[in-house]
This record gives structure tokens, sequence and C-alpha cells, in this order.
């Protein structure tokens, strides 16, 4: 016996709609990656662009393969004066800020995530505005303190000031890690006899490595790439970092090392990244004790 007609009408309807939605996804899906392609291209042109300059003698703005690869822009920037010094102005600039910032965030996240109040949440706004006040509005005041407390062309005040600048930030990374370790974690080290601040360190701080390599990578990355803060603040060539030295390239009327350029870039960016490999492995290996410790 045949199916009825009203039947097999509505299999061929649902069949057309199916199709038509696997038709409509694939176009959604082709559109997306096309427009993350245009993305893609837009972040890879610049690095091929570094790459091919740095090893072309006669670099311009253009990104060209090189006719004949050369190690002479390396050779030329490998100097104490060029990339050295200002290299290890830059590691004890951005580890300085980033150590100063991660115990000042630590200590100021421990009671808004411990002892919760009417008035952490105002705080924490307050905090959170912090973050989107521009260095530059408050540099002139900041330079004329410098003056009168005799602070100016001095690391150390760079480094607290530089650690200010981007604590609001470390408060809140820090708090929201710090509110996903147990409460009652911390309150059976309580009840063996430790204090609040040895259970911070010896129960807390563990348990939020993770966390705290975030924050530290954060910190030490903004202070790494920061120019405007060292130039204003640090008047030495000898203590200013490579992010400052690099306008060294930048020559009169409009001249410009490109390939030198290149070959510094790369070289000022290697410790960073060597530093988000390390600090991402142990901080994978610490999430993994600390879940174990959890379980």
């Amino acid at each position: 016996m045949s199916p009825p007609l009203g039947a097999g009408l509505s299999a061929r309807t649902g069949t057309t709609t199916a199709a038509s939605a696997l038709r409509g996804r694939r176009r959604i899906r082709w559109t997306a990656n096309a427009a993350l392609a245009v993305v893609g291209v837009a972040f890879v042109l610049p690095l091929l662009w570094l790459v091919f300059a740095s090893l072309d003698a006669g670099a311009g703005h253009a990104t060209r393969v090189p006719r004949e690869l050369s190690l002479a822009n390396f050779a030329a920037v490998l100097t104490p004066g060029l990339l050295f010094v200002p290299l290890v102005n830059s590691v004890l600039l951005a580890a300085g800020t980033a150590v100063v910032n991660l115990l000042a965030a630590v200590l100021a996240a421990y009671p808004l995530s411990r002892h919760p109040s009417r008035f952490t949440k105002p705080f924490m706004y307050s905090v959170l505005f912090g973050t989107s006040l521009p260095v530059t509005a408050i540099m002139v005041p900041v330079y004329g303190l410098f003056v009168q407390l005799n602070f100016l062309d001095s690391v150390p005040a760079t480094i607290l000031f530089m650690a200010t600048t981007t604590l609001p930030m470390a408060i809140w990374m820090t708090k929201n890690f710090m509110d996903s370790v147990p409460l009652e974690v911390e309150e059976a080290a309580w009840v063996d006899g430790a204090s609040g601040l040895v259970a911070l360190r010896t129960v807390v701080l563990p348990l939020m490595r993770q966390g705290l390599g975030v924050v530290f990578i954060f910190v030490f990355i903004q202070a790494w790439g920061n120019f405007f803060v060292p130039f204003i603040l640090l008047l030495s060539p000898s203590k200013q970092p490579a992010a400052v030295s690099i306008f060294s390239f930048f020559g009169q009327h409009g001249a410009i090392a490109y390939g030198e350029l290149a070959a510094f870039s790369i070289l000022y960016s290697l410790p960073v990244l060597l530093l988000y490999t390390i600090v991402s492995r142990g901080s994978g290996r610490a999430f993994a004790m600390s879940g174990a410790m959890k379980g």
C-alpha cells in the first residue's frame, strides 16, 4: 500500500528544510573562516616583515623576501651598549615591577576575598575604574613629585611607580583567582593553629600558583613594553630599558635603520616568550598538584 500523499509531501518539505539549514550553516562557517583569515593575515604580515627585514642587509619598509640571507643586522645590534645593557635594564624594571605588584596584589586581595563586607563591591569597582585612567594624564604631577623628592633617574622609584600603574588590574585578577580556593581548606589550617598569614603563605598561595603566574606574566609584559614612563623618569642612557633604546634606530629627517630595527625587535621579544613558556609550564604542573591537594 502506497504512503499517503500528505506524508510524502511532509517528508520532502522536511528534507528541503534540513538541506537549506545545512547550506545556511555552511555559509556562516565560510564567512567566519574568511573573516578569521583576514585577521590572521593582518597579524602574519608584520611578523613576516620582521623576519625578512632582519635577514636582509638592504631592508626597507616594504615586506619582501631577501635576495640574500644575511646576519649583518644581528651582528650590528649585538653590542653591550645597544642590546645587552638595555635588556638587563628591562629585565630589572619588569621583574621588579611584577614582584612588587604581586606582593601588593596578594595582600590587598586576601581581605577582599576572605572577609567580604558591604564596601567590597564599591571598592572593587573603584579599583576597576582605576585601570581606565591613562598614565599620560598623571605624568606631569608625577614628574614634579619625583623632582621634589629627588627620585628622578632612580630605578627603584620608577619600579614603584610602574607597579602602581598596573596594580588595580592585578588586584582584580588576584581576587578572582583567590576566590576559587575553597575556604574550607584554609579553615582546616586555622584549626591546626595556623595564623591568617601562615595559612595564606602555606595553603592559599600554593593552590593558586597558576593564577599568580598569570598575574606575573600580565604585569611583566605591561612593564616590559612600557616606553613612556622610563623615558620621562630615567634620564641616564645607562639606566634606560630596551623599550626606550629602540628609539635610537629612528634617525633624524625620517631615516630609519629597518634591518637593525627588525633584528633588535626579535631579540627584544625573546625574553618575554621564554618567560611565558617557562611560567606556563610550571603553572600547569602546579595546577595539577593543587587539584590533587584539593581532592
